[in-house]
């Protein structure tokens, strides 16, 4: 009964609990057996929280039998990536620099989660401050990939990937700032969608880059994360760039899923050298399908899109120089060198050593370079103009496409490391993913088939104007079903045992 349970999605388990068939209890306790049994291998959890996750559902059992009326989602499990707050509970953003941090308030996203009823298992892994796009950078160890433990799950949330693609859990919540959770969510055969910037809070996020960063759900079905975007998402007035509109209607659409008489355009840029063959052949193979559902397909061209790799790792590291500047030594975290001899400065300069990654002190030191006095409009201020570039170019597009597609990243899960000492590498994993975080539009991945040379998870992007998420839902499900109906099953299904 437990195996069974791990292997429902997160709709399903609703329908059970909400029916009596089986309680919010069990369902943890399951999912924590689990837990258990694998994670040892795959290493998707940082922090488990099994005392909490238990009261949680114990708390929802109870609720129930009273006759309250709870959420679409209560008593469902789910991972939380390292990088929102949580009250009481270990929050590390897979740093030293905050290891054993307990903070003393829920980020909004926590508090709605728990509003909702939603069980949280515990904290996964990630990037160090979620800078990275394979989990190799988490100070506590890599993530391996379900489909070969050999292989990066993603970055910088592969933790939440990874316990997805293992049934370790049937929801998670990760973080996009250049591909963060679509990129993971390609490589391991999962669903992963960025909202709209803004639509998802931010409070209690620790942040990374301000202007970029956005929160978001990650499931194993397009149905399931549109359940979890509804409960995360919608304004509010703790974040000053939360987004104050009506949540777009994600779940009526991912229950509605057609193409028919929609204009999908292919990304003129996503495609040539650098692209592996395997990944280009699946994505072909869901243009087709696209067109057989109904859609109308046409090519666009957005020329700034090949600058945007360059413009975001200016941004990006710009903004984390700022941001990072309050891990100080001074105030909370990891205090190193204070033996009473030493100035204030000297003490922050011996913590910032001794806390931060060779990654994260590589963003900082290129950030304070293209802040510094005249450089400033040379880096920092083109890279502002390239941006207002892109997202004109995507004003050209969806003038002529509804929604747009192209592969979520240029290959496969390749091994881990493969490319920890080639940076340049490692950021072109993220190539097609950043154009839709620099201009602040909704994105998803999803699965479309395994790439023949290596039979690892490729994954489609679809991509969205501003605030019509419910766009991505509406062709993500659509998408979804076709490729089950042609398969005979979810692609998980052919993921190795662990």
């Amino acid at each position: 009964m437990s195996s069974e349970l791990t292997r429902l999605t997160a709709a399903e388990l609703a329908a059970r609990i909400a029916s009596g068939a089986v309680s919010a209890v069990e369902v943890a306790e399951a999912h924590l057996a689990r837990i258990e049994a694998v994670d040892e291998k795959v290493h998707a959890f940082l922090h488990l929280d099994r005392e909490g996750a238990l009261a949680q559902a114990r708390e929802v059992d109870t609720r129930r039998a009273a006759g309250e009326r709870l959420g679409p989602l209560a008593g469902v499990p789910l991972a939380l990536k390292d990088i929102f707050t949580t009250k009481g509970v270990p929050t590390t953003c897979g740093s030293k620099m905050l290891e054993g941090w307990l903070p003393p308030y829920d980020a909004t996203v926590t508090r709605r989660l728990r509003e909702a009823g939603i069980v949280v298992l515990g904290k996964s892994n990630m990037d160090e401050f979620a800078m990275g796009s394979s989990t190799e950078n988490s100070a506590y160890g890599p993530t391996g990939n379900p489909w070969d433990l050999t292989r990066i799950p993603g970055g910088s949330g592969g933790g939440s990937a990874a316990a997805l693609a293992s049934f370790q859990a049937p929801l998670a919540i990760g973080t996009d700032t250049g591909g963060s959770i679509r990129q993971p969510a390609a490589v391991t055969g999962t669903v992963g969608v960025k909202p709209t910037y803004g639509g998802v809070s931010r409070y209690g996020m620790i942040a990374f880059s301000s202007s970029l960063d956005q929160g978001g759900p990650c499931a194993r079905t397009v149905l399931d994360a549109a359940l979890l975007h509804e409960v995360i998402a919608g304004h509010d007035p703790m974040d000053s760039t939360s987004v104050d509109a009506p949540v777009p209607p994600v779940v009526e659409a991912a229950r509605n899923g057609s193409v028919a008489g929609l204009r999908v355009g292919v990304v003129k840029q996503f495609a040539g050298e650098g692209y592996q063959a395997g990944v280009m052949q699946r994505f072909g193979e869901a243009v087709e399908l696209l067109r057989e559902l109904g859609a109308e397909v046409v090519e666009v061209d957005c020329p700034s899109f090949t600058k945007a790799l360059a413009a975001y790792y200016l941004i990006a590291p710009s903004e984390c120089s700022s941001n990072l500047a309050r891990f100080d030594g001074l105030r909370y975290g990891l205090r190193s060198g204070d033996d009473g001899t030493r100035s204030a400065e000297e003490v922050t300069s011996l913590t910032r050593a001794a806390g931060f990654g060779a990654e994260v002190k590589r963003r900082i030191m290129l950030g304070t370079y293209a802040l510094s006095s005249g450089y400033y409009d040379a880096y920092y201020g083109s890279a502002q103009k390239v941006r207002t570039l892109i997202s004109r170019d995507f004003e050209a597009a969806f003038g002529r496409a509804d929604v747009l597609v192209s592969p979520t990243t240029p290959t496969t899960a390749f091994p881990i490391g493969e490319r920890v000492d080639d940076p340049i590498a490692m950021y072109l994993a993220d190539l097609c993913t950043i154009p839709a975080n620099l201009a602040g539009n909704a994105a998803m991945s999803l699965p479309c088939g395994l790439a023949p040379e290596d039979g690892l998870p490729v994954g489609l992007q679809i991509i969205a104007p501003a605030m019509a998420d419910d766009r991505l839902y509406r062709v993500g499900a659509a998408v979804e079903a076709a490729f089950q109906a042609r398969w005979g099953h979810p692609i998980l299904e052919e993921a190795p045992a662990l």
